[in-house]
């Protein structure tokens, strides 16, 4: 999730765990604790596949940040000891501060590997990236609490509540749009593991659905709104990998993304793109893995994110999408135009 939201959580969780404790100080040692894990980001692996896939890799591993919060407790509990503060206490604060920010990214499509360094990236993929009808009431108890300090660990017990049963009725309805999605698909053996399901920007009501074979894919949208139960799916040519052997950043690429990858050849370059993130048209991960020489062969190079397209198109129709109106050809329109 994003930085706010993850700062907004930390600190909500902490005034929680706080109770009459709670203040300011509190409030905000909760919101670093939220976002300490996203500093990976400041890490270079070398390549844009490695910096890619090995984000949300040991900082955000249960194996790492549990032993991480004892240290961090126990330091406390040695230089700054306070009567009012158990050693049981910070910790149970500094740990809950530390892996709610894995457990809630582990809602997002983006893979996180919550056990590393045993491989596997978990997603429950039923949250986009930035929704802010989960963040809102956190970041609203944390104003009124401020407002009210007698009052804030209460607010702050009844946000997490509200923002978790967010997230239950994100996964519920990410459980509706498989059933349609199962039931809707075009005529062929489509294996269930290769049915990925992920929800548009900002909202739970409207999903976008990508069907995976070997040399081509579908793509639909549904809304948990629509009338019509039946998906409608475009089909996509997926290309291949014309080299003779993969590189073993594209097998990186590929563990990363459970193999939801296609291949373009555009103006002597060979992309990979990653199918789950974004929408058709406006696929937030591509690669450049090698270029055309003189005489048409393929040299391998460094892996190169390529810049995202600017999104252009009027968001309101994807907001009448998500509300159930079921045009195909405005479908199409809405993926080529959204992200």
């Amino acid at each position: 999730m994003d930085s706010i939201t993850q700062a907004a959580l930390g600190a909500t969780v902490a005034g929680a765990i706080a109770g009459k404790r709670c203040n300011g100080k509190v409030l905000l040692a909760g919101a670093l604790l939220g976002t300490l894990p996203d500093l990976d980001v400041f890490i270079d692996y070398g390549d844009d596949i490695s910096n890619t896939v090995k984000h949300r890799g040991f900082s955000h591993s249960l194996l790492i940040l549990l032993p991480f919060s004892l240290l961090l407790a126990a330091l406390w509990h040695r230089y700054r000891p306070a009567e009012a503060w158990s050693f049981s206490r910070v910790w149970l604060l500094i740990a809950a501060g530390l892996i709610t920010h894995p457990l809630l990214d582990t809602f997002t499509s983006y893979g996180t590997q919550l056990l590393w360094p045993i491989q596997g990236y978990y997603s429950l993929s039923s949250v986009f990236i930035i929704d802010p009808l989960y963040t809102l009431p956190l970041l609203f108890a944390l104003g009124l609490g401020l407002a009210k300090p007698e009052r804030l660990s209460r607010f702050c017990s009844l946000a997490l509540v509200i923002s978790s049963a967010y997230l239950g009725w994100s996964l519920m309805a990410k459980q509706q749009i498989e059933s349609r999605a199962l039931a809707s698909l075009p005529p062929t053996h489509v294996a269930a593991d290769k049915v990925f399901i992920t929800p548009t920007p900002f909202n739970t009501l409207l999903w976008r659905i990508v069907v995976l074979e070997e040399d081509r894919y579908w793509e639909g949208l549904a809304s948990v709104m629509d009338a019509d139960t039946k998906i409608r799916f475009l089909e996509q040519h997926r290309g291949h990998w014309p080299l003779a052997q993969p590189s073993a950043s594209l097998n990186d690429l590929r563990r990363f993304t459970d193999d939801f990858v296609r291949y373009d050849v555009d103006n002597g370059k060979l992309i990979v793109t990653d199918l789950r993130l974004g929408m058709m048209g406006n696929l937030a991960f591509q690669f450049q893995f090698a270029e055309q020489d003189a005489q048409g062969q393929w040299q391998p190079q460094l892996p190169v994110r390529l810049p995202r397209a600017e999104i252009q198109g009027d968001p309101t129709r994807l907001i009448d999408r998500a509300l159930g109106a079921q045009n195909i050809n405005a479908q199409l329109e809405i993926c080529s135009a959204n992200c």
